[in-house]
């Protein structure tokens, strides 16, 4: 049977390891940041601690017949409920959350790992996952410019802004339109004109970009 003291120890190692994790999404001001972790991270070790002990004085009993592992199991599919709240649909093809639901679902595992006295594979998989969260992201914005600029809007005057010269503009910075929306003013103004972009734009690009659009006769606004 496991001691008071190994059970407080267990629980304050899942929690200091919940947190380097939240540490990291807090950072970014994510609604799953350090508390919603370290409490994942606790709550995943005490099931595995009521798993693995708390069945004890019954276990071995006549005519009892169970699998206590199966409470730890209901902790890798219920977390789903909780990172799927994590998950925003901005808009279409824009996604945000799916990296926090899959490291609330990791600290889980992490939860359970501790919980089980496997400190070192516990520890080992903290250490991965925040390398993965810290420093595989700017490696991942660097090889893929995904998620980023993807549609421009811009306000220009009734037949005095050539979309040709526009379509040339992108091209030249080496960004396709793979679709125009036009909308017209019916008090004559100036048209609204939406560009969905086939290839995102780097940040590093934006204002340059914005730049020559703006010195293009007849444009009077962008929205990026």
């Amino acid at each position: 049977m496991i001691t008071p003291l190994e059970v407080v120890v267990r629980l304050g190692v899942a929690a200091l390891l919940g947190a380097l994790v939240g540490l990291e999404r807090e950072r970014h001001e994510w609604a799953a940041g350090l508390r919603t972790h370290m409490l994942v991270c606790v709550g995943s070790a005490l099931v595995m601690l009521v798993s693995m002990f708390g069945f004890s004085d019954v276990q071995g009993a006549p005519h009892v017949s169970f699998d206590p592992s199966r409470v730890a199991a209901q902790v890798v599919s219920g977390i789903g409920f909780l990172g799927a709240g994590t998950i925003l649909f901005l808009r279409q093809e824009v996604i945000r959350g799916l990296t926090t639901a899959a490291s609330l679902w990791t600290i889980a595992a992490v939860g359970l790992a501790v919980g089980s006295g496997l400190y070192v594979a516990a520890a080992a998989t903290t250490t991965i996952a925040l390398v993965i969260l810290g420093l595989v992201r700017p490696l991942e914005r660097r090889l893929f410019r995904r998620g980023e600029l993807r549609r421009l809007a811009l306000q220009v005057e009734p037949g005095a802004a050539s979309l040709a010269r526009i379509e040339e503009v992108l091209e030249a910075a080496g960004i396709g339109i793979a679709r125009i929306e036009i909308q017209r003013d019916q008090d004559g103004g100036r048209d609204s004109v939406s560009l969905s972009l086939s290839s995102s734009i780097a940040r590093s690009e934006l204002l340059a970009l914005a730049d020559r659009l703006r010195a293009l006769p007849g444009v009077r606004a962008i929205d990026l």
